[in-house]
Protein backbone atom coordinates (compact mmCIF):
# COMPACT_ATOMS: atom_id res chain seq x y z
CA UNK A 1 0.00 0.00 0.00
CA UNK A 2 0.89 3.66 -0.60
CA UNK A 3 -0.02 6.82 -0.33
CA UNK A 4 -2.15 8.30 -3.48
CA UNK A 5 -0.39 11.11 -5.09
CA UNK A 6 -3.10 13.11 -5.06
CA UNK A 7 -3.11 13.44 -1.04
CA UNK A 8 -0.19 15.53 1.04
CA UNK A 9 0.73 15.09 4.55
CA UNK A 10 1.50 17.85 6.62
CA UNK A 11 2.79 18.30 10.45
CA UNK A 12 2.30 21.22 12.55
CA UNK A 13 3.60 20.18 16.25
CA UNK A 14 1.45 16.94 17.33
CA UNK A 15 -0.77 17.09 15.00
CA UNK A 16 -0.70 15.38 11.56
CA UNK A 17 -2.92 16.66 7.99
CA UNK A 18 -3.86 14.55 5.43
CA UNK A 19 -4.67 17.35 2.34
CA UNK A 20 -6.11 16.12 -1.17
CA UNK A 21 -4.59 17.54 -4.03
CA UNK A 22 -5.43 17.86 -7.68
CA UNK A 23 -7.77 14.99 -8.99
CA UNK A 24 -8.71 13.78 -5.28
CA UNK A 25 -12.30 13.06 -4.83
CA UNK A 26 -12.32 13.66 -1.00
CA UNK A 27 -12.65 16.96 -0.36
CA UNK A 28 -11.80 18.32 2.75
CA UNK A 29 -9.30 18.15 5.31
CA UNK A 30 -8.28 15.51 7.78
CA UNK A 31 -6.58 15.95 10.62
CA UNK A 32 -5.08 13.58 13.28
CA UNK A 33 -2.17 13.31 15.97
CA UNK A 34 1.40 11.97 16.10
CA UNK A 35 0.25 8.49 14.97
CA UNK A 36 -1.72 9.22 11.80
CA UNK A 37 0.97 11.71 10.56
CA UNK A 38 4.04 8.40 11.20
CA UNK A 39 1.95 6.17 9.40
CA UNK A 40 1.67 8.74 6.65
CA UNK A 41 5.49 9.09 6.37
CA UNK A 42 5.69 5.35 6.38
CA UNK A 43 3.35 4.91 3.44
CA UNK A 44 5.18 7.80 1.27
CA UNK A 45 6.34 4.19 -0.39
CA UNK A 46 5.42 1.09 -0.55
CA UNK A 47 4.81 -1.11 2.34
CA UNK A 48 2.15 -3.16 4.53
CA UNK A 49 0.27 -2.98 7.39
CA UNK A 50 2.82 -5.14 9.72
CA UNK A 51 5.70 -3.41 8.26
CA UNK A 52 3.97 -0.42 9.37
CA UNK A 53 3.27 -1.55 13.05
CA UNK A 54 6.77 -2.99 13.26
CA UNK A 55 8.44 0.19 12.80
CA UNK A 56 5.58 2.04 15.02
CA UNK A 57 6.75 -0.57 17.31
CA UNK A 58 10.55 0.40 17.20
CA UNK A 59 9.45 4.19 17.82
CA UNK A 60 7.27 3.55 20.63
CA UNK A 61 7.04 1.80 23.88
CA UNK A 62 3.09 1.08 24.09
CA UNK A 63 1.17 -1.77 25.71
CA UNK A 64 0.74 -4.92 23.41
CA UNK A 65 -2.39 -4.11 21.05
CA UNK A 66 -2.13 -0.17 21.02
CA UNK A 67 -0.11 0.31 18.34
CA UNK A 68 -1.68 -2.04 16.17
CA UNK A 69 -5.25 -0.84 16.87
CA UNK A 70 -3.91 2.74 16.43
CA UNK A 71 -2.57 1.66 12.98
CA UNK A 72 -5.68 -0.19 11.60
CA UNK A 73 -7.73 2.96 13.08
CA UNK A 74 -5.23 5.26 10.48
CA UNK A 75 -5.28 2.64 7.63
CA UNK A 76 -9.36 2.95 8.19
CA UNK A 77 -9.29 6.62 8.02
CA UNK A 78 -6.98 7.16 5.00
CA UNK A 79 -9.03 3.90 3.35
CA UNK A 80 -12.53 6.11 3.80
CA UNK A 81 -11.21 8.89 1.95
CA UNK A 82 -9.82 7.13 -0.62
CA UNK A 83 -5.82 8.40 -0.25
CA UNK A 84 -4.67 4.77 -0.13
CA UNK A 85 -3.29 2.90 -3.27
CA UNK A 86 -3.60 -0.98 -2.54
CA UNK A 87 -2.57 -2.35 -5.44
Amino acid sequence: MKLRSEFLSHRNGGEAFIIPADGAKFSGLVRGNRTLGDVADLIKDDTNEQAIITAMREKYDAPAGVIERDVKKALEILREIGALDEH
